[in-house]
This record gives C-alpha cells, structure tokens and sequence, in this order.
C-alpha cells in the first residue's frame, strides 16, 4: 500500500472524529440548557461540562470493552448459525461473495505510483 494514501486516511479519520466529539458534545450542551433547564430546573452547563457530562456517561453507561465488545461475537456466532443450515454448496457460494466484495475495496483502494 501507498504510504502517503494511508498517512492521509489516518489524519483524515482523525479530524472527522475531533469534530464528531466536539459536535456532539455542543448538542448535548444545547439540549442540556434548553431542555433539563427549563424542565428541572438544574443550572446550565459550559461547553467543557457537557464534554465532562458525555465521558462520564461512557463509563457509567457505555464501559470500554475494546475492539467490538460482546457484539462482535454475537455476530460471528449468529453468521456461523445461519451457515450451519446451508448445503456445501451455498456456503461457498456466500464465502466467494464476500471475497468478492472484499477484493472490489482492495483493488478501489490501491494507487498508482506518479
């Protein structure tokens, strides 16, 4: 693979994610101050205060279980499941589809040196 392709995907990803944070983190403040607020009656927080209020909701409501958690496993054990009930044939049918659509972003991804 290219090194300058991956370089960029990187610092692309990581801007993308800054910004999601820093969104959301806004919406919450706007949601906090116009709803709770006005509803319960709490006092308005700061911008650093929502940040503070979603990382806490990560560790009391969320965890940090890691790369994909139980869900991961769920969906290989449901998949597995599912190709239990098919013939020979279908299973290597299904498993040359998605070699297929995992070669097609290989071949999209990769490119040509200038």
């Amino acid at each position: 693979m290219n090194k300058k392709f991956w370089i960029k995907k990187i610092v692309g990803f990581s801007i993308l994610a800054i910004a999601g944070i820093a969104l959301l983190t806004w919406v919450v403040m706007l949601l906090w101050n116009g709803v709770l607020a006005e509803v319960v009656s709490v006092s308005t927080v700061t911008y650093w205060q929502a940040l503070g209020l979603l990382v806490l909701s990560k560790i009391l409501f969320g965890g940090f279980r890691g790369k994909g958690g139980d869900y991961k496993k769920r969906w290989k054990e449901k998949m597995e499941a599912k190709l239990e009930g098919l013939s020979p044939e279908e299973r290597e049918k299904i498993k040359e589809e998605w070699r297929n659509r995992c070669n097609m972003w290989k071949r999209n991804s990769v490119e040509p040196d200038a």
